[in-house]
């Protein structure tokens, strides 16, 4: 079992940077691939970034590409977000989980969800 928890979301604003943090207890992360999601208000989860389990492989939403990396320090057991030229369309809670299998823009192919953190990107 593996425990997440994300931080570093805000109140900032449109083109300011932000760096999420999610950190995992339980037992390592070496040997996963991760993922972030967000829900923005009256919407739907959506895929925002993945990272593979070496750390080589990284695949991004459309909307963050070029703007948002994903990345991976086993020694901390940490996956990170760093988010630059945030918009107002960026205004969510951002999650961070384990990939398990399957489709990794899906968000059912992941376990153990993290609580979430609050990014607000006022315009």
């Amino acid at each position: 079992q593996v425990q997440l928890e994300e931080s570093g979301g805000g109140l900032v604003q449109a083109g300011d940077s932000l760096r999420l943090s999610c950190a995992a207890s339980g037992r390592t992360l070496r040997g996963d691939a991760m993922g972030w999601f967000r829900r923005a208000p009256g919407k739907e989860r959506e895929f925002v970034a993945y990272i593979s389990w070496t750390g080589r492989s990284t695949f991004y939403a459309d909307s963050v590409k070029g703007r948002f990396t994903i990345s991976k320090d086993n020694a901390k057991n940490t996956v990170y977000l760093e988010m630059n030229s945030l918009n107002a369309e960026d205004t969510a809670v951002y999650y961070c989980a384990v990939h398990r299998s399957g489709n990794l823009y899906d968000s059912t192919s992941y376990d153990y969800w993290g609580q979430g953190t609050q990014v607000t990107v006022s315009s």
